[in-house]
């Protein structure tokens, strides 16, 4: 794998993100270029705005507004489930990151809303109260660890264990 030369901060975030993926049962990009870029994006963007935004997203002008697009993404675990790649192709599944397949484009889930000023959050979806289309709420086995989302995630982001959870009902 050949590598560019990243700044020392690009150097130091790439690894923490390996590191970081690698725990939590993701896997980074495994073509250099396009990660490295990335990289040196989220770390321009940490410069720009002071956190790191998306490189592949507009920004909404302010960290409570760019919030869910703050990396890993809130679409993050969404994308790489349905898509094999998260939308700006940083993470992507085990697949993926053995060549097995090959990363297509996402769709973007972000609601925007362009208005005559430019553009600004658009209305996200309210879950509804009824338990048939709520959000579902996962529990690893293992240690406990609670979250909410749709699907589970890969591995627990507390113990590191894979393929642990089970839905949690009250």
């Amino acid at each position: 794998m050949t590598r560019m030369k990243l700044s020392q901060r690009a150097d130091e975030l790439y690894s923490q993100l390996q590191a970081e993926s690698e725990k939590n049962g993701y896997f980074l990009n495994p073509d250099p270029d396009i990660t490295f870029q990335l990289v040196e994006s989220l770390v321009t963007n940490e410069k720009r705005y002071g956190y790191q935004m998306c490189p592949c997203r507009l920004a909404f002008g302010g960290k409570e507004k760019d919030q869910d697009v703050i990396c890993p993404c809130d679409y993050r675990d969404e994308d790489v489930n349905e898509f094999g790649a998260c939308f700006c192709g940083l993470y992507v599944d085990r697949d993926a990151a053995e060549g097995k397949k090959k990363v297509k484009s996402i769709p973007e889930r972000r609601p925007v809303k362009f208005t005559t000023n430019g553009f600004e959050p658009g209305e996200k979806k309210q879950v509804a109260e009824s338990p048939k289309t709520a959000i579902k709420v996962w529990r690893c086995r293992a240690c406990g660890y609670l979250c909410a989302r749709n699907a589970p995630p890969n591995s627990c982001p507390i113990c590191g264990l894979k393929d642990r959870f089970e839905q949690f009902v009250l």
